[in-house]
């Protein structure tokens, strides 16, 4: 596995491990609250039975009964569990902690009473051979609460997560682009000086009356110096873009591919005219189709085809480039976008990286994998407006 790609892998293997460590906290939370819950729901119905047991001993007692203040005590401390009980021709006959404005009112009690019913099985209790009555009681507000609070919790943790997620990216991503404006910037500032000596030192061997085709083709690599050395001052800042023939600037980069290539490898373009106005950056707009070719050619192993369909779309063009490689597996058509994936031995994984953030951050366009089949080929796809 290439050196990047393994650090592109480790990062997304932390990744996973933190999301996974962060919902696993939530989820053992959740489930301890519940048993919580389930335990003081347990306690709850063993106090529902308490009362009523107290409630009928009340009733029951003679004034003489030396336990006649601990029944009263036992009903006044049960202050939170709401509790109704009915006789056996479901009259009211006793109600507790119910909300004393509403008590009167035959709809809210009827509506409360339903909610307990639907909530849980009632406590039937034998008050006489003849008579029986049936307690239902409804869940205190702590209880409630406590129902609700783990998966409140699990909400606050996720969206944490979400928000520590989005804010380290954005982090990442503006500490990012300061390097990239930065490494850019100091790039061209270095790239200056060897190359106005270059300059100089060919004017001086045209003067000498040097081999002229040595000085044609050492003029040309010059000259290369020179865009590049353009590029890398424009990707540090906003470029200007202007209305050019994106027909003449594709040529253009590939005609260079051309005689930097392999003669395995064949580029076609297909037109549609031989005049396709858009605005761009044309210095930059030709790195960009540079490093999709160049990794189409990787693709082919250096022995294939290399097709650069460009069509008219009314608003927008369509720049297809399209080769006959291995071809890339369906999870990784947004990953190959990613700064530092490769798949080459000494690859830096920052050609389509770079192209992304040209078309996508320059020019507004966009730039994804349109279709790909292992074994048979990869189709990227730029998008670009005319306006």
């Amino acid at each position: 596995m290439p050196p990047t790609l393994n650090i592109y892998t480790r990062k997304l293997r932390w990744k996973f491990l933190l999301f996974i460590a962060a919902i696993s906290i939530g989820v053992s939370s959740l489930l301890y609250t519940n048993n919580l819950v389930r335990k003081l729901a347990v306690e709850e119905r063993k106090r529902a039975e308490l009362l009523f047991e107290a409630q009928r001993k009340i009733i029951n007692a003679e004034m003489t009964d030396p336990n006649l203040d601990f029944y009263g005590k036992v009903i006044e401390n049960n202050e939170t569990v709401p509790v109704i009980v009915l006789d056996s021709l479901d009259n009211i006959s006793f109600m507790r902690n119910i909300d004393p404005a509403k008590m009167k009112n035959p709809r809210y009690l009827k509506k409360k009473l339903e909610q307990m019913k639907e909530a849980s099985d009632p406590i039937i209790v034998n008050v006489t051979p003849k008579e029986r009555q049936f307690l239902y009681y409804s869940k205190s507000t702590i209880l409630t609460k406590l129902t609700v609070y783990p998966f409140v919790q699990l909400g606050i943790i996720l969206l944490f997560i979400l928000v520590a997620y989005f804010a380290f990216s954005s982090s990442r991503n503006a500490e990012q682009n300061q390097v990239w404006v930065g490494l850019s910037k100091e790039t061209a500032h270095q790239l200056g000086t060897p190359i106005s000596s270059l300059l100089a030192w060919l004017e001086m061997m045209k003067l000498k009356s040097s081999d002229p085709d040595l000085l044609i083709e050492l003029e040309k690599d010059v000259k290369r110096l020179e865009k590049i050395t353009e590029r890398f001052s424009k990707i540090g800042s906003r470029p200007i873009l202007k209305k050019d023939n994106l027909i003449t600037v594709i040529s253009s980069a590939v005609n260079y591919l051309k005689t930097r290539s392999s003669g395995s490898v064949k580029f076609n373009v297909h037109l549609t005219s031989e005049e396709l106005l858009v605005p761009i950056n044309a210095s930059l707009f030709e790195w960009v189709i540079e490093n999709i070719c160049k990794n189409a050619i990787d693709a082919t192993n250096g022995k294939g085809e290399v097709d650069i369909f460009i069509s008219d779309h009314n608003q927008v063009v369509y720049v297809d480039v399209s080769d006959t490689g291995k071809g890339i597996s369906k999870g990784l058509f947004k990953t190959i976008f990613k700064p530092g994936y490769t798949t080459k031995e000494r690859g830096w994984g920052l050609g389509l990286s770079l192209a992304k953030r040209i078309v996508e951050e320059y020019h507004d366009g966009r730039i994804f994998v349109h279709q790909s089949e292992i074994g048979k080929g990869t189709v990227i796809r730029i998008v670009l407006k005319k306006q």
